[in-house]
């Protein structure tokens, strides 16, 4: 949490600089000299996601949903007669590789705007970059505070906060269950750690506290004797920190071990088809929060639902990921908020316009409001629930 204190810090300071008339890292400068992702033919957006590394299919999957918004435009004849250019780097998810690629998307390739980008550590280390010359950071892929808190005018969200989703989360199934022994397995990470400190803050809000933690390095296989720790302890309710993978592991190891009294809810980060579909069945009746649910491809939905997938199925053919949807989400409020900035597109129009959206329904019937004080689009959660190897929404929407 220090160096979430210093990197806050110092984007306030560059932040502050930018509003006394610091250069290029204005708001409001001009994009038209050929210098920051503009011509008269394109806009040139980039991102720095993990195409390789642990959250690759994060990565792939949501800039797959971006990049078939922005082709679709392009199709059109682009947004003002402007075409867009994504320029996609691989960060590994590793902070140094983030950073280098970044700085390549920035001064090489001069990018108008960084969306979707993935990481918490990789978006901590990049953003003070990113605003020392003004660019953006639209959408990034993470559930940090660090991107709300402190607000920052170049900054725009449109997923939960993993510690405002935690303590939702938290409140909702201890008073719904009336579970009184709750439990926090995470990841030895700044992610894991958001998770944690949001059940602890919220069980302490309601005169309760954790009967048992147990953490983990983002790389450990063997969760037997994490399990064994959180059985011991008679956990009712285990708040889970973990990422796919290890989501998949600790589900994995209860079920051998036959423990399958509580109920196991984690966040968006293991909110994947592969844990709905563990072959073992240790994920059933296991709950993930998301900013939008999975819908099934073979399954009947709404008819602008319906017609999205069989766009998707045609050019992909495979069912795509909840963060696929999303991707396709932050590409439409880009091209939304570049229609809206109108031709004499600059950063400064651009930040306004998105501020102006209010109301936006997704394809997928969610809704994101921004103001010129509030960058954060959603404002509350869904849960989903695994049902014989699907997710399904429970139709609970949890609010902050």
């Amino acid at each position: 949490m220090q160096m979430f204190r210093l990197s806050a810090i110092f984007v306030a300071l560059l932040v502050l600089l930018t509003g006394c008339g610091g250069g290029d890292s204005s708001v409001g400068s001009s994009t038209r000299d050929g210098g920051g992702g503009v011509t008269d033919s394109e806009i040139i957006i980039g991102s720095h996601t993990d195409l390789s590394g642990p959250l690759a299919l994060q990565g792939n999957t949501s800039i797959r949903g971006v990049r078939m918004r922005f082709e679709q435009a392009n199709e059109a004849g682009g947004v003002h007669g402007r075409k867009i250019r994504f320029i996609v780097e691989d960060s590994s998810y590793q902070v140094p590789k983030a950073i280098q690629v970044a700085n390549k998307l920035i001064n090489r390739d001069k990018v108008f705007a960084m969306v979707a980008a993935l990481g918490t550590p990789m978006n901590n280390a990049v953003m003070p970059r990113l605003f020392e010359k003004g660019i953006p950071n639209i959408f990034p892929l993470t559930g940090a505070r660090s991107m709300v808190e402190p607000f920052m005018p170049l900054v725009f969200t449109a997923a939960g906060v993993y510690y405002l989703d935690t303590q939702a989360a938290t409140r909702h199934f201890v008073r719904k269950s009336g579970a009184s022994r709750v439990c926090v397995i995470y990841q030895d990470t700044d992610f894991g750690q958001e998770i944690f400190e949001g059940a602890r803050d919220q069980l302490e809000a309601l005169g309760m506290s954790l009967a048992a933690v147990s953490a983990h390095k983002p790389a450990d296989s063997d969760f037997t004797t994490s399990v064994l720790r959180l059985r011991k302890a008679e956990c009712e309710l285990i708040l889970m920190g973990a990422a796919h993978r290890d989501t998949i592991l600790i589900l994995e190891a209860a079920h051998k071990l036959g423990w399958d009294a509580p109920q196991w809810v984690g966040t968006e980060a293991a909110f994947v088809l592969a844990v709905a579909e563990i072959s073992s069945g240790a994920s059933e009746g296991f709950v993930a929060s998301s900013s939008i649910p999975v819908f099934y491809a073979d399954e009947n939905n709404p008819p602008a639902v319906s017609d999205w997938l069989d766009r998707y199925l045609e050019r992909f053919d495979e069912q795509p990921e909840y963060l696929t949807m999303a991707g396709y989400i932050f590409g439409d409020l880009v091209i939304e908020a570049l229609e809206r900035a109108g031709p004499d597109l600059s950063r400064a129009s651009f930040v306004q316009a998105l501020e102006s959206i209010n109301n936006y329904n997704s394809v997928f019937g969610q809704t994101y409001s921004f103001g010129p004080h509030d960058h954060t689009g959603a404002s509350g959660t869904i849960l989903s629930v695994v049902k014989d190897g699907r997710w399904r929404t429970m139709g609970e929407t949890i609010t902050y």
